[in-house]
């Protein structure tokens, strides 16, 4: 998964401190610093990276061979910055490598240095000249994270995107509070996952009884078109509209998707499915919207009641899938329009947004095999 870190050194606390509360609100939760450390800590559940042992990431080549302060020895197998990233490693410390790349030893030091650390951040001052796809391929096997130091969106979106394989994230520095949201911004873009949907038809729509069905409550707000993909069987899931539209029963609840029985599957990040009656407060789900784009969202509450429900059937080039819904005029599919139609509303030949899935489930990941689901 991409991701982002920022840089905190700025003379005045002040401005360290704006800067760090906007990285902090755009999802941005690592920060780079040597001095203010404990006052950092009191603005939130921050991640500190530092050359101080007690740091939550140690920071080793600062001061050091990585930015030139020392010079490196003739054999890398004498490198003070290599021994020191052993060292802490065999304390049990999670290390980043600093390393400021000017020539071609340095690119040796990096790649040498992720065969050890956990991080290698990378410095440059033009990354189209900085061999850092050499690096990348050279450190592919490792269990290593490359990052780029950039100062803005387009140093940024070069390094993670423009390049054949990109970084694992970036360190950005830089004062400019819209630059931190934008480079927010496109960390999420690259993140967010795609479904292609497809127009089912609906071949049964029924009454079955009363069971256990579960809300999902999220900390993010829904648009109209979005929901979450559930369904009975894992080849197939529907989009559950969110509770996003006005009614003459209920007031809007666009935070809310009304997800179906506990033993329904929803999607979540990764392509991953878990069972309605495994989520709880605090985990992660994707809400899909009518062109199948996603976002993540926090459950922040789910809700088991007994409720009546009905058996939706829909059939897609001689694939047929299956789910239960509350049998209410306020639960909503997708039609093909990517407008919401009510299960009261929905009968057989109507057609429906659905994700197919060739890959089996298990464990909830996809996997290729065989499986029968009726």
């Amino acid at each position: 998964m991409k991701f982002a870190w920022i840089m905190a050194e700025y003379p005045s606390w002040d401005e360290k401190k704006g800067i760090i509360t906007t990285a902090l609100e755009s999802g941005i939760n690592h920060v780079v610093d040597f001095d203010d450390v404990e006052s950092i800590k009191k603005l939130g559940n921050i991640k500190i990276v530092s050359d101080n042992e007690e740091a939550d990431i140690v920071l080793v080549g600062r001061k050091g061979e990585g930015d030139g302060t020392l010079p490196l020895p003739d054999s890398l197998s004498e490198s003070k910055d290599l021994a020191a990233i052993s060292e802490l490693k065999s304390k049990g410390k999670t290390v980043a490598a600093y390393i400021e790349i000017t020539s071609k030893r340095l690119e040796e030091l990096a790649s040498e240095a992720g065969r050890t650390a956990d991080y290698v951040i990378l410095v440059g001052k033009d990354w189209k000249i900085i061999p850092l796809e050499n690096i990348i391929a050279d450190l592919q096997k490792e269990n290593v994270k490359i990052i780029a130091a950039v100062p803005d969106y387009d140093e940024a979106r070069l390094a993670l995107e423009t390049l054949e394989h990109g970084t694992d994230g970036i360190l950005l520095y830089t004062s400019d509070i819209p630059q931190i949201k934008k480079v927010a911004s496109l960390i999420e873009r690259i993140e967010s996952e795609h479904y292609n949907l497809v127009p089912a038809t609906v071949t049964l729509v029924k009454p079955v009884g009363s069971g256990d069905r579960v809300c999902v409550d999220t900390s993010s707000m829904m648009s109209v078109g979005e929901g979450m993909l559930i369904g009975s069987y894992s080849r197939g899931l529907f989009l559950v509209h969110s509770e996003s539209m006005e009614s003459e029963y209920v007031a809007s609840r666009p935070f809310r998707v009304n997800a179906g029985p506990v033993h329904a599957y929803v999607m979540t990040p990764n392509n991953k499915t878990r069972y309605l009656s495994e989520i709880e407060t605090g985990d992660e789900v994707l809400t899909v919207d009518k062109e199948g784009n996603t976002k993540t969202a926090i459950v922040g509450r789910v809700k088991i009641e007994k409720r009546p429900l009905m058996l939706i059937e829909a059939e897609y080039e001689d694939v047929k899938i299956r789910t239960l819904l509350q049998n209410a005029e306020t639960i909503r599919l997708v039609n093909e329009e990517g407008e919401p139609v009510s299960v009261a509303d929905i009968k057989a030949g109507d057609k429906v947004m659905v994700y197919l899935d060739k890959g089996a489930r298990h464990f909830g990941m996809s996997i290729e095999e065989t499986i029968i689901e009726k």
